[in-house]
This record gives C-alpha cells, sequence and structure tokens, in this order.
C-alpha cells in the first residue's frame, strides 16, 4: 500500500487537536502500527483567535501563521491537508490557493454527511465567528439542506461554552448544554451540527448520542481515514 501522509493544521484549540489524533486513531481498523494513518501534526496554539479576527475585536489575522504552516506541511511530504478548526475554513480558499495539494473542506464534509445520515433541518453549533461569516449557513443552501441557527440569548450559551469552559480547561455546564439543544429541538431540528471542535470534546466527555449529534471532527477523522487509504472501523 502506498503510504499517504496528513498534514493536520492544528492547535485551534490544542485539546481539539489532542480528540482528533485520537479520533483517528481508535477509528482506523489497524492491527499493527503500520497500518494507522501517518501523520505530521502542526500545533500552532499561538494561532490568533480566528472568532475575535472574524467578528472585528482582534485586527491580528491568523491567515498568514495558518498560509505559513500549511506551507510547512507541504514541503514536509504532506499530501492532503486537514484543518481542525471550523471557524478557520473561514480562510478556506485563500489556504487552498497558497499550497499544490488538497485541502480537506470540514464544513462541507459535515453538511454532507448530517444529509446522508437522514437529516433534514439541521441545527447549528458553532463560534459566533462562524455564525456571522454563514460558513455553515452557506454550506446548507448550497446542498438545499433546511437549517436552523440559535438566537442571540442561545449563541452567548454556545459561546460561553466553548470558551468560558472548554478552552478555560474546565468541565462543561451541561445545564446551559442542554438548554441550548432543547431550543434547537423546540425549532424542528432533527440534527445539531457540532460546529466547533470544543462542542465535539463535550460530546465525547459526555458519551451523547450520535443519532442527534453530527461531530464536525468524527466526520473529519473519517474522511481522513479514507483519503488516506485505511479503513474505518465497523461500529
Amino acid at each position: 500500500m502506498e503510504n499517504i501522509t496528513v498534514g493536520v493544521l492544528g492547535g485551534l484549540g490544542p485539546m481539539a487537536t489532542v480528540y482528533f489524533y485520537d479520533m483517528v486513531v481508535e477509528m482506523t481498523d489497524a492491527k499493527t502500527d503500520q497500518g494507522h494513518v501517518d501523520m505530521i501534526i502542526m500545533n500552532r496554539a499561538s494561532t490568533p483567535d480566528r472568532t475575535a479576527y472574524i467578528i472585528g475585536e482582534s485586527e491580528e489575522s491568523p491567515l498568514d501563521i495558518i498560509i505559513k504552516d500549511a506551507k510547512k506541511l507541504e514541503n514536509a511530504g504532506s499530501d492532503f491537508l486537514v484543518l481542525t478548526c471550523n471557524t478557520a475554513h473561514y480562510f478556506y480558499k485563500e489556504i487552498s490557493n497558497n499550497v499544490s495539494i488538497p485541502v480537506i473542506n470540514m464544513v462541507e464534509e459535515t453538511v454532507q454527511h448530517a444529509i446522508n445520515t437522514g437529516h433534514r433541518k439541521i441545527g447549528i453549533l458553532a463560534t459566533t465567528g462562524n455564525i456571522q461569516t454563514k460558513l455553515y449557513q452557506s454550506m446548507c443552501e448550497s446542498k438545499s439542506v433546511d437549517y436552523y441557527v440559535p438566537d442571540n440569548k442561545i449563541q452567548e450559551l454556545v459561546m460561553k461554552l466553548i470558551y468560558d469552559d472548554v478552552k478555560a480547561g474546565k468541565k462543561a455546564d451541561m445545564n446551559d448544554f442542554k438548554r441550548v439543544i432543547a431550543s434547537l429541538k423546540e425549532n424542528g431540528c432533527d440534527c445539531a451540527i457540532l460546529g466547533c471542535t470544543e462542542l465535539s470534546i463535550i460530546k465525547k466527555d459526555e458519551n451523547l448520542p450520535g443519532d442527534f449529534f453530527v461531530d464536525s471532527s468524527e466526520v473529519l477523522a473519517m474522511k481522513t481515514i479514507e483519503k488516506s487509504g485505511r479503513t474505518l472501523k465497523e461500529k
């Protein structure tokens, strides 16, 4: 088998990168070390905050750093790249245009997976930067699937869970999380896209059911394994 190497643009945040790598290892059907996916991981934790830049709270753009790291990963022998941060997909075209290897689009793959698994109205849970730039909304529209975005009050709870809880190294306030999910269900959603890797960590820590939650990190891990020519473990 040809060895395909994945370049991981990580550190956005660090725990989410660890979780992504762990999932790829756990989800690969491998009987030996050699059966696993070859990876080069760039854990650039010092990358400026994506949401703060996008919503105008910071003038420090993360783009130049991400592009520089993408080129380093390409030069180090990566055959394709993955970007473990949903919000950073705001810069997807610029990143792709600066390397000559493919970059998996996490947002597109996640929406397509939700459709493929029979969901008809998608609740979008993501950072305010992601929501304001309509990354998931535009992707849903391009694929003709209905969606719902939380109101401002619920979105504040989502941001609290992401920044004040998970990114701060704390356990997520599940009462807040339940309020968020109740709002989606009240508005007719038959699934919730966890469109931020910190929300993926909540799913893992709390063993949330996979039938309602579409985990963007899990979808990215699956696509990484498949594109690497490896086999997914049967669930």
